[in-house]
C-alpha cells in the first residue's frame, strides 16, 4: 500500500524530470568557433566575451566555446565535423579569418574553406553564422578591402546572416588593447558582449 508521502515523493520526482527533459528540449547550443578574439587570449576566460554572453543568455542558450589562439579558416574546417559530432549545436558562429589575413593567407582559399565551413554546419543541422572581420590597413587597400569584402559576398552566395564586425569599436580605442595593439583587454569584454547580444537577438529570436 503507498502511503500518501510516498504518492507524493513519487509525484515530485515525476514532474522533476519532466521538467529537466523539458529544459534540455528547449534549450538550443550556440557553438562559437573562433580564434584568439573569441579564446580570450591574455586575459581571464571567465572574462571573455563568450563567458560574458552566457551569462546575458540567462540559460536560453547554452554557449560552448571552441575557440583556439592562432585559428586558421582550414583549422577550424578541420576541427569543424569533431565538433559538430560531439555537441551537435543548433547554431554555429563562425569568428575565423583574421589570422588569414594577417598572414596574407589567399582570400579564395579562405572563402572556400568558409564555404565548406557552412555546408558542413547544414549538412549537421545546424545554422551557420558567420562574423565579418578586418585587418589593419598596412597589408594594402586592395587586399584590406578584398578581405573584408569576402565575409559579405559568402554570406551573399551561400545564404547566410552576417554579423558586422563586432570588434571595430574596441579596436578604435588603444586603452581597450592589450600591448599587441590586436586583442582587447579585460575592460573591453563587456562591450564586445553586449555587442553580440544585439547582434544575435534579431537571429536567435529573443
Amino acid at each position: 500500500m503507498t502511503t500518501p508521502y510516498r504518492f507524493l515523493q513519487q509525484n515530485f520526482l515525476v514532474a522533476l524530470i519532466t521538467l529537466l527533459i523539458s529544459a534540455a528540449a528547449n534549450s538550443s547550443t550556440l557553438l562559437v568557433l573562433g580564434d584568439s578574439l573569441s579564446a580570450g587570449y591574455g586575459i581571464d576566460e571567465k572574462k571573455g566575451w563568450v563567458h560574458l554572453l552566457q551569462q546575458k543568455l540567462d540559460g536560453k542558450y547554452t554557449l560552448v566555446n571552441s575557440s583556439i589562439s592562432g585559428e586558421t579558416t582550414a583549422g577550424g574546417l578541420s576541427r569543424l565535423p569533431t565538433l559538430l559530432e560531439k555537441y551537435q549545436p543548433t547554431y554555429v558562429l563562425i569568428e575565423l579569418g583574421g589570422n588569414d589575413g594577417l598572414r596574407g593567407y589567399s582570400i579564395k582559399q579562405m572563402k572556400s574553406n568558409l564555404q565548406q565551413m557552412i555546408d558542413l554546419s547544414r549538412d549537421n543541422q545546424a545554422e551557420p553564422l558567420i562574423l565579418g572581420m578586418q585587418i589593419p590597413p598596412n597589408y594594402g587597400q586592395r587586399y584590406t578591402d578584398a578581405f573584408a569584402a569576402a565575409f559579405s559576398e559568402v554570406a551573399k552566395q551561400q545564404d547566410v546572416t552576417l554579423i558586422p564586425f563586432v570588434f571595430e569599436e574596441v579596436m578604435a580605442q588603444p586603452s581597450l588593447l592589450q600591448r599587441d595593439g590586436i586583442h582587447p583587454t579585460a575592460q573591453a569584454q563587456p562591450m564586445i558582449a553586449e555587442r553580440m547580444l544585439r547582434e544575435l537577438s534579431a537571429v536567435l529570436n529573443m
